[in-house]
């Protein structure tokens, strides 16, 4: 039976004062290295790369902490991992339950991962790092090794602690995507893996996952939470589990569509979620699509969402392919990593994609980040750095630039650039989708005061803005840039030494012919005036 709208409605008031328990002020101000335990890194640091990405690789909780310079030093303040519990042993069709999901004992951790005192030592060290910890739960089914006979034979005897089918819904396959009733009653994905859906509208099952994530966050001091598969529960679940965590959350509601997720804010059911409204325009706009696309999206989440700052962004995740399986220009990744680490939300960046990891679907978007070799050269390394440290200072800087609504300066099918953060603390930063065969030019951008000295702090060049505010950005090669004031540079180690900007062959606007040049000037026009 579903339950009535009056108990949504009291949901909703019950949860009205969680984001200050949750600490989700302190969320927004912090950047998030998201990863899969098992393909990290091994306790012995050994990098031989002769994984099966189906089975067992072997990561550890003690080979993240021996590696948790490689994630501090691109100046990441959050960690996110996978599911933390005990899982199924046996290996299924679908392969090992290596990442975590297949839970079947929510009260044992995960002994492939490690011991328990392994894993407090994670999080005191990611503590004594001042780093948060978001820890990855599952709240919607357990799992059992199923031989794909309909319908599934399940011993429910081997789950802890909801160990009867009468905690259960009774089968049946999600079909219908859209009706709610369906995709949060039935079971997902019979093939393989039985994944028995839990009955979280049984008050008695609510009242157990509420004791459980209280003791798991109190008994191991984590920060935050993802909910997997939050779409997948009912409504009435969501704020009565949150309240019970007491530490922030996202909840997984795997949607394109504004009004489907941002009720998830509006009804008061979670207090942020990883943001799929921008990452699927995100996605074409590097694919074919337009950046005025992603532009009306963002406007369009910050009209329907209650706060768009607590979702998080991303262009990489365990479960959508690699953004360089679909295209590899390095370009085109330096752009999409600049628009998740500066937009406005909590960045999230998926292990590898700092590498440039090209795998497809999953499980082969889960490469073991070993086969790197932790690589610090990296071209978005360094740039992960960079972002996250421009990022920081200016939260530093200002208490408001979280809150801070940016401004759209520039939206056409090949340009974005945004404004965010009060003056002094400003960021101004313009991503394309020109790649690296872009070609050379220059365009008008706005955000700063008349004679204000400005840094691109990608290049590591200067430039004085005109009486308009105006700076001039020189691309070349569809490589981003990241504006800020000279002044606001000061003791952050960023840019020590700078050149100044200008045309010329690697980043001017010089060997245009003539009808590229005309078309230079109208936009040029056109940005002077509107984008200021």
């Amino acid at each position: 039976m579903r339950a009535s709208v009056l108990n949504v409605a009291a949901a909703a008031v019950a949860f009205s004062g969680l984001c200050s328990a949750a600490n989700s002020t302190e969320w927004k101000t912090r950047s998030i290295y998201q990863l899969m335990v098992d393909r990290f890194a091994r306790t012995d640091g050994s990098t031989t790369a002769d994984c099966d990405v189906s089975r067992f690789c072997d990561g550890t909780w003690t080979g993240l902490i021996n590696n948790l310079d490689y994630i501090q030093d691109m100046g990441f303040t959050a960690v996110q991992i996978s599911p933390i519990v005990k899982n199924m042993e046996e290996n299924t069709a679908v392969g090992d339950p290596y990442h975590g999901y297949w839970s079947v004992d929510n009260y044992a951790l995960n002994e492939h991962f490690g011991t328990e005192d392994d894993f407090k030592n994670l999080v005191a060290e990611l503590h004594k790092r001042d780093m948060l910890l978001m820890v990855d739960v599952v709240v919607n089914n357990f799992a059992q090794k199923f031989d794909n006979v309909i319908p599934p034979k399940v011993d429910f005897k081997e789950f802890t602690p909801f160990n009867d089918a009468k905690y259960f819904h009774p089968y049946c396959n999600v079909t219908m995507w859209e009706n709610a009733t369906d995709i949060q009653e039935c079971w997902l994905y019979p093939y393989g893996v039985a994944l028995a859906d839990l009955d979280t509208e049984r008050p008695d099952v609510v009242a157990e996952m509420g004791k459980w994530i209280k003791s798991l966050v109190s008994n191991y001091s984590i920060d935050g939470l993802r909910i997997d598969a939050a779409k997948h529960v009912n409504d009435e679940f969501l704020p009565q589990f949150v309240e019970a965590a007491g530490v922030f959350a996202w909840g997984e509601v795997l949607t394109g569509e504004t009004e489907d997720m941002c009720r998830y804010q509006l009804k008061g059911l979670l207090p942020g979620m990883p943001n799929y409204l921008n990452y699927y325009p995100l996605d074409l706009a590097f694919n074919g699509g337009s950046f005025a696309d992603v532009d009306r999206m963002r406007k369009e989440a910050r009209t329907g969402c209650n706060d768009t700052s607590v979702l998080g962004n991303f262009i990489e995740n365990h479960d959508m392919p690699r953004f360089a399986s679909k295209n590899d220009d390095i370009a085109l990744a330096k752009n999409a990593m600049t628009f998740v680490i500066l937009n406005e939300g909590i960045p999230t960046v998926y292990q590898g994609q700092e590498q440039h990891f090209k795998g497809n679907s999953t499980p082969f978007n889960r490469e073991p980040l070993w086969q790197s070799g932790y690589n610090k050269s990296a071209p978005l390394y360094q740039l992960t750095s960079t972002l996250n440290k421009v990022r920081n200072n200016a939260i530093k800087r200002s208490a408001d630039y979280i809150d801070a609504l940016p401004d759209t300066l520039w939206a056409d099918q090949n340009h974005l650039c945004i404004r965010k953060g009060p003056y002094g603390s400003q960021i101004v930063f313009c991503i394309n989708n020109k790649s690296s065969k872009g070609d050379t030019y220059s365009i008008s951008v706005g955000g700063f005061e008349p004679s204000d000295q400005v840094v691109e702090v990608l290049g590591c060049t200067t430039i004085q803005a005109d009486g308009a505010g105006n700076v001039t950005s020189y691309m070349f090669g569809g490589e981003p840039k990241v504006y800020v004031s000279s002044a606001s540079l000061k003791d952050t180690g960023l840019c020590p030494v700078t050149t100044a900007a200008g045309p010329g062959k690697a980043n001017g606007a010089m060997g245009m012919n003539v009808a590229g040049g005309l078309l230079l000037a109208a936009v040029i026009g056109w940005a002077t005036v509107f984008l200021a």
